[in-house]
């Protein structure tokens, strides 16, 4: 099996940086941010009509037709920009559920409800992707704190405090009594494309400290001269190379263990290369005009998304559990 990139693929890689470079630069993203945007929708148009959320639909419905590894590809990208807003719900949207009107064009934002936790972009969202069973009152105790409004679940409204403009509910295949909400596939998708984004993070945040590294003096060199800087550096590298291998392995053979230990590793190395990257940059990096604070932000929310530290583990025991249990004899 080889999971070495195509030319195909190297090219998709290189087009859609150089996309969200134009597009996307560090001054809009800093004016999205100061001015509390949550969604641009100028922005969402723009990432529909360059096929960002058609890239897996098929190609006779419209889209691209490509297939899970060069969606990981452009996630990875999307998370070295700190790109905004619900990508992969809107993504699978599009492509895997092809049931939302507009997703594809960047016309719809679509969110993720999952019961217990919070649903980001809510007052964005056109419509919402269900995860798995919610319960009589759980939606509403879902939406409390959030922006409010009513939810429309097969067709049956579910009233909130300050009902809204309706969004509607996507059939998310949930299968009834699965051990495990990780075993679904709409869940594993997401959460492989939300570990491309944490390893994007993590490639920017080793870039960006290399680079203070180099360019900070104390004692009349460069801070990367040191030892201490040095295995930081090194050790962000690390991680975000031995991610990159998980999540990239995971798009080519999408089996659930794999995404699941993808996930994890993306996690960790998301967040610990902020924080050390953060360590590395010293006391600017805490301050507002620094972007290392950002990503070690949207980390900590991206790990807590689709596919938890809990429930990767849980899946990961199960086939550990399952492949002993075959290496046993036991059927």
């Amino acid at each position: 099996m080889d999971f070495q990139l195509s030319d195909d693929q190297r090219a998709l890689r290189a087009g859609i940086r150089e996309l969200l470079t134009g597009r996307f630069g560090r001054d809009r993203m800093r004016a999205a941010l100061d001015a509390g945007v949550a969604v641009d929708r100028g922005m969402w148009g723009e990432l529909g009509a360059a096929g960002f959320f058609a890239l897996r639909l098929p190609e006779a419905d419209g889209g691209v037709g490509l297939g899970l590894p060069e969606s990981v590809l452009l996630f990875e990208e999307a998370g070295r920009v700190l790109l905004p807003g619900p990508l992969t719900a809107t993504h699978l949207a599009a492509g895997a559920l092809g049931a939302v009107k507009g997703a594809a064009d960047g016309g719809a934002v679509v969110a993720v409800l999952d019961e217990g936790r919070p649903v980001a972009h809510l007052e964005a969202a056109d419509a919402l992707i269900v995860l798995g069973p919610v319960r009589p009152g759980g939606v509403a105790r879902v939406l409390e704190g959030d922006a409010l409004r009513e939810l429309v679940r097969a067709a049956r409204p579910v009233r909130s405090l300050d009902p809204l403009t309706p969004l509607h509910r996507v059939a998310a295949g949930v299968e009834d009594g699965a051990p495990l909400p990780g075993a679904t596939p709409l869940r594993l998708e997401g959460a492989l494309l939300a570990a491309a984004e944490q390893l994007g993070s993590a490639a920017r945040t080793t870039e960006m400290a290399v680079q203070h590294a180099r360019e900070r003096e104390q004692f009349g060199s460069p801070i990367g001269a040191f030892q201490a800087v040095k295995h930081l550096c090194a050790q962000m590298l690390v991680r975000a190379e031995v991610a990159r291998t998980a999540v990239y392995a995971a798009a080519v053979t999408a089996d659930p263990a794999e995404i699941a230990g993808a996930k994890l590793l993306a996690d960790e190395a998301a967040v610990r290369n902020a924080r050390d990257c953060l360590q590395v940059h010293g006391g600017m990096g805490f301050t507002w005009e620094a972007d290392v604070h950002l990503h070690l932000k949207r980390a900590w929310l991206r790990a807590g998304e689709w596919l938890r530290a809990a429930e990767a583990e849980e899946a990961l025991a199960a086939d550990l559990c399952r492949v002993h249990a075959c290496d046993a004899g036991d059927p």
